[in-house]
């Protein structure tokens, strides 16, 4: 069974591929889930961030829009020295802060979801990559996402880091096309 190259070496690199990375998700609750591991994850592996997930899941309220939404600086300040998570205030903070205009985005598109969808045209994005340095690290869709949610007031929502979200949540099928997956979670 052939894999995607990055998922070869670490049996959780291996089990997040070959269940969850670049199935199509439309689940709001799910969405704000990588919004804020994504966000975690800048300067940091993947890898660092899927072993804490547990972690992040608790301290952050079982990734209640609404709970992380009324964290109050006291709450903050506790998350700060949890060492389940990655303890830096500005990411932190960012994750409180992305809540409140996730809620935003929810109130005015009706779901996180649909407005997200828009940059790809309502349809998950199929390439056909032979190889994993053809992958790109951003691309036009992950640009325009990404410069909509910083006008929005989001942070650690760079093209890059919006880009990792797309592929991770199936907005992008970045499977390589040897790999096992990438017919398994077309949309």
């Amino acid at each position: 069974m052939e894999r995607c190259p990055w998922a070869k070496n670490d049996p959780i690199y291996i089990k997040y591929h070959d269940k969850e990375w670049g199935v199509p998700v439309h689940d709001d609750k799910r969405l704000f889930e990588f919004i804020i591991l994504e966000g975690a994850q800048a300067g940091l592996s993947w890898l660092t961030i899927l072993k804490r997930r547990p972690g992040y899941k608790n301290a952050f309220s079982n990734f209640d829009v609404e709970k992380v939404a009324r964290f109050t600086p006291k709450k903050i300040e506790t998350l700060l020295l949890d060492p389940g998570i990655i303890r830096n205030r500005l990411k932190v903070n960012a994750a409180v802060s992305n809540a409140r205009q996730f809620i935003k985005i929810q109130e005015e598109f009706s779901s996180f979801d649909k407005y997200a969808m828009r940059f790809v045209d309502g349809k998950q994005i199929i390439n056909r990559f032979k190889t994993q340095d053809q992958v790109p690290a951003t691309t036009r869709e992950s640009d325009a996402f990404s410069k909509d949610l910083k006008q929005r007031g989001f942070k650690f929502v760079g093209s890059t880091i919006i880009y990792a979200h797309m592929q991770a949540v199936g907005m992008v099928n970045d499977h390589l096309v040897s790999c096992f997956r990438h017919k398994e979670v077309m949309q």
